[in-house]
């Protein structure tokens, strides 16, 4: 067979080509002549239902681009909790590892005695059951959720076998079958219904899993089931030396095992204390990966700092309503801002130069114009800038404990920042005077009485030589990146230390003339360095911790909303209703209905044109008046969207003409009316009719 006849003929591969093209909806037609094919591709393009295509001028849309950013804050969090909690989980595997060893340390049974289904009693330390007690400050439990299963991954990469059971395991009904169930289903992974220790010993000494503890961790010990859970506790005790099992519980206060757990129940066990870290490190950790060091390029404005850290601490210090409000905000952000896609550059930009350099490449700069690319790379330098002038302030105020989150509120307050600017702006040169106590005083003037800022300067200006001579030391790890600053530093380091000999020697030779000769003059001088290092961190207020929504092309990058974000956490669901039904066509985007404004027309949802008509009456509602209104409405022709100068098809208009015989129908109409009023009975808008007055509902809502 030649490639000729292989080949179908031209008319018939373009038939092809075209067929390939033809949306659904054509196939309810034929082809059209060339006279009537302009009228049919505008009807085909009011019936278009496929998506358009999305530009090619931006490789990110909002979608995309927040969970570009949002993965990188995700990840963030994750990794900065898991550090926190580091010490702690070696501690724990050390103390596992010891425990194991202690267990093991008088021998094994043998194979055949292992695998018994009865335990061994007459062992001298059958009933010796090594606890780690875990110590956790948070108010709700539901932070310690993840760190539970950060200490179970923990534990299984150093070779541990861990099961993590919750408190749901030690309810009443189940029993200690349940948690037995449990267990069995996370070492064997097969589920049994059978619940029986000896299941789990077998496993343990037949396949080569006797070389690792057994670790058996309880997120609330106080949340189970207290019966259950000693009794429990008592068969676990009676098969350790089987099956050398370690439990770690989680407990709120020392006192709760005493409580919980009955005396006998106790003797059995050989508890260990560990404590994790408090809500606020947690939330000082959380808040300098995401919020002040350049994570995603994400941010917030002041307004939205001041309610995120109230918001913290009126849920008693619950660090994952936090992580769900910044997440909401994030969300919000995407949604609202339409320059918000090119916040996905700049996250895909950080991924791929690492850190490198604050410029983006060429090919960003291709995507986006060149005066918001030149404008978000200054601004990402600014915010690198603020960044590390807020950890300086940041490490000062470890010494008087200050928190993290609190600084951060005053740092992104736009008006200290501009009176501050406005008072120091007549000063000479380039560079910053760390030597001048003018800009100390003038900005002295505007940052609040007793806040973070101010505490931070007055514990640097009381720091000793050795604590001074340290903090300076982490000031040049944390401005590596800015040599101005940094500069500045190592010239101020090295009088702090030859001041701190100076002293030192001073203290040892002269012993005994310590009070002759301190005189007023000496003291003077070894405050000279504090004075120093208080006018550093001052200058370097004034001049690089510049909000970000005092940097142009903020709003990128920036949400400022706060009453949105307060909006959709506190929550107003009735408003949120109204605000639906008056405004559906921007949900079902329909041009035709909101063209009408606020005249009900029959296209519209019933329940839409029910309340609609609701806004006309006050307290009561008479049904039969409400009733006429909404049949007035729905069958009435003359209020109909007419299309000028388009013809519509004959299906169209068959539709059409069935649509109003059924709306003709008075059943029909009963139907619906009574589907709507139970539609906005459920939503809370009205009450139905009661015995007194059958014939008439109550309003509930009233206006927006």
């Amino acid at each position: 067979m030649t490639a000729s006849s292989a080949s179908p003929p031209p008319s018939a591969a373009t038939d092809t080509s075209a067929n390939d093209n033809i949306q659904p909806f054509y196939l309810l037609h034929k082809a059209s002549s060339s006279k009537n094919s302009s009228r049919k591709s505008a009807a085909a393009r009011r019936i278009d239902l496929t998506p358009s295509k999305p530009s090619n001028n931006s490789q990110f849309d909002s979608h995309k681009a927040f969970h570009s950013v949002w993965s990188k804050i995700d990840s963030s969090i994750k990794g900065v909790l898991r550090d926190v909690n580091n010490n702690v989980f070696n501690e724990i595997h050390t103390w596992v590892r010891q425990s194991f060893l202690e267990i093991t340390s008088s021998g094994l049974p043998s194979f055949a005695e292992a695998t018994r289904s009865l335990p061994i009693l007459n062992h001298a330390t059958s009933k010796q059951l090594f606890t780690g007690l875990v110590l956790i400050k948070n108010m709700e439990f539901v932070d310690d959720l993840l760190t539970f299963e950060e200490l179970g991954v923990c534990l299984k990469s150093h070779g541990c076998h861990v099961a993590n059971l919750s408190s749901r395991d030690f309810s009443t009904k189940n029993g200690v079958g349940g948690c037995l169930r449990s267990l069995l289903r996370q070492f064997l992974m097969v589920a049994l219904d059978a619940a029986d220790i000896s299941i789990l010993a077998s496993w343990y000494r037949e396949h080569g899993n006797h070389d690792s503890p057994v670790v058996i961790i309880i997120d609330d010990m106080e949340r189970c089931s207290r019966s259950v859970l000693s009794d429990f506790i008592l068969m676990l005790s009676e098969w350790v030396v089987k099956i050398p099992i370690i439990l770690i519980m989680g407990i709120t206060t020392l006192d709760a095992p005493r409580i919980v757990l009955p005396s006998h129940v106790l003797q059995q066990l050989c508890p260990s204390k560990f404590i994790l870290a408090s809500p606020a490190e947690r939330m000082n950790a959380v808040v300098e990966a995401t919020l002040v060091r350049w994570c995603s390029g994400f941010s917030i404005g002041h307004k939205v700092a001041v309610f995120l850290r109230n918001y913290f601490l009126n849920h008693d210090g619950t660090l994952t309503s936090f992580i769900r409000a910044l997440k909401i905000a994030c969300v919000q952000h995407f949604s609202m801002e339409p320059l918000s896609s090119n916040l996905g550059l700049l996250a895909e930009e950080d991924s791929n130069d690492e850190g490198e350099g604050p410029d983006f490449s060429s090919g960003m700069v291709a995507q986006i114009e060149s005066n918001l690319a030149c404008g978000l790379t200054e601004l990402k330098r600014s915010q690198k800038c603020w960044g590390t002038v807020v950890m300086c302030l940041y490490e000062a105020g470890k010494y008087n404990k200050v928190h993290l989150l609190d600084l951060l509120c005053e740092a992104l307050d736009p008006n200290i920042y501009n009176a501050v600017a406005s008072g120091t702006h007549t000063r000479s040169g380039k560079g910053f005077d760390i030597t001048s106590s003018s800009n100390q005083s003038v900005a002295q003037q505007y940052w609040r009485k007793g806040g973070p800022i101010s505490q931070v300067i007055q514990k640097v200006r009381d720091l000793p030589a050795a604590s001074l001579s340290q903090l300076l030391k982490s000031w040049e790890n944390l401005t590596m990146d800015i040599l101005e600053i940094h500069d500045k530093v190592k010239e101020l380091h090295p009088m702090i230390k030859m001041e701190d000999g100076m002293s030192l020697k001073q203290d040892f030779t002269g012993l005994s003339k310590r009070h002759t000769s301190r005189t007023a003059a000496y003291i003077k001088e070894s405050k000279t360095g504090n004075e120093k290092a208080a006018n550093l961190i001052t200058s370097m207020i004034s001049k690089f911790m510049k909000p970000i929504e005092c940097i142009p092309f903020h709003e990128v990058v920036c949400f400022k909303d706060v009453e949105k974000l307060q909006l959709a956490l506190n929550g107003d669901p009735r408003r949120r209703i109204q605000v639906d039904l008056l405004e559906f066509h921007k949900f079902l985007q329909c041009k035709c209905c909101n063209r009408t404004g606020n005249v009900p027309i029959p296209s519209m949802p019933d329940t839409s044109i029910m309340y609609t008509l609701a806004q006309e009456h006050g307290d009561l509602i008479s049904l039969h008046d409400w009733y006429q209104c909404f049949k007035s409405v729905v069958t009435n022709p003359s209020i109909k969207v007419k299309h000028k100068g388009k013809q519509q098809s004959p299906l169209r208009k068959k539709r059409k003409e069935t649509n109003e015989n059924e709306n003709k129908s008075e059943s029909s109409i009963q139907a619906r009316f009574c589907k709507a009023v139970t539609e906005m009975q459920i939503t809370g808008l009205i009450r139905m009719p009661t015995k007194r007055r059958p014939d008439c509902v109550q309003r509930v809502a009233f206006g927006l």
